[in-house]
């Protein structure tokens, strides 16, 4: 069932300018309404801590009661810090665009926050990157794989800068998520207009050209004259290349199964893989 909405996540990081941008093509091409949603983390909420033990080490009640105001006090500029971020974000997603908008914040982890609230979206929009990029690189990679591999959405993962869409390079190895990609792809009026390749790496065989006559066909019926591309080498490293060239402005794969196209958000590559691709990646499930 569609919702016609969809789910962007927002925090301060230079990532967010791009996800806002984004989010308004994806909504104003397909007449959906955004659902914004800003998520703090629990250390951010106000705790009913106990410090009578500090009375022990000689502390004045006073103290406490001055300590417990500074935490009710964070917890409260932390609040208004959130609001601050989705109003910004609401207003850069409604620049010179007539698109629905809904903010929400929320407190917790973020994963499980997706996890919850993705039945109420049609995909998901978040940025490559969160507000610790570079200092904890390796937990934001697991953090952005722990999202894709949860959701049972697409995720659209943009890049740090918003460049318009005219080409897309699709990932096609011949399995049920590429095949998913391109009737998804043919349907969509996200889609409509642009410029489409299909690329396979790896090693030419006929049931594979079978596949991708049997692709372009279904893509012509939508109204596309899509172009095939195959190479041979390393998944990875073929679409990173292609991506390099500058002749797409997004990348669409598929994100499980057996083959290794599809197997990339699954382990180490992923972090690796998002860093090397220059263009926004979309990962259909």
């Amino acid at each position: 069932m569609t919702t016609n909405t969809l789910i962007a996540l927002v925090d301060a990081s230079s990532y967010a300018t791009s996800v806002c941008q984004h989010a308004a093509w994806i909504a104003s091409r397909n007449g959906w309404t955004v659902k914004l949603y800003h998520v703090m983390g629990r250390r951010d909420a106000i705790e009913n801590q106990d410090l009578s033990g500090a009375i022990r080490l000689g502390a004045r009640s006073a103290l406490l009661a001055q300590l417990s105001e500074l935490d009710a006090a964070r917890a409260k500029l932390s609040h208004e810090h959130g609001r601050a971020i989705l109003e910004d974000a609401k207003a850069l997603i409604q620049t010179n665009r007539d698109i629905a908008v809904e903010t929400r914040l929320r407190q917790g982890d973020l994963v499980e926050t997706v996890a919850d609230k993705e039945g109420s979206g049609d995909m998901i929009v978040i940025g490559k990157r969160g507000e610790a990029a570079g200092l904890a690189m390796d937990h934001l990679g697991s953090n952005l794989e722990r999202i894709v591999r949860a959701s049972h959405k697409p995720v659209f993962i943009a890049n740090r800068s918003f460049t318009d869409i005219e080409t897309v390079l699709v990932a096609f190895d011949g399995g049920p998520s590429s095949l998913k990609s391109i009737d998804y792809i043919a349907r969509s009026p996200l889609f409509a207009g642009l410029k489409v390749t299909l690329v396979f790496a790896g090693k030419d065989s006929p049931a594979i050209q079978k596949s991708l006559t049997d692709a372009t066909a279904t893509l012509r019926a939508g109204g596309f004259d899509a172009k095939i591309r195959v190479e041979n080498g390393d998944p990875e490293k073929v679409l990173a290349g292609i991506s390099a060239e500058g002749t797409h402005e997004l990348l669409v794969m598929g994100a499980y199964g057996h083959s290794r196209v599809r197997s990339l958000l699954i382990g180490s590559t992923t972090t690796e893989m998002l860093r090397s691709c220059k263009v926004p990646v979309l990962i259909m499930r």
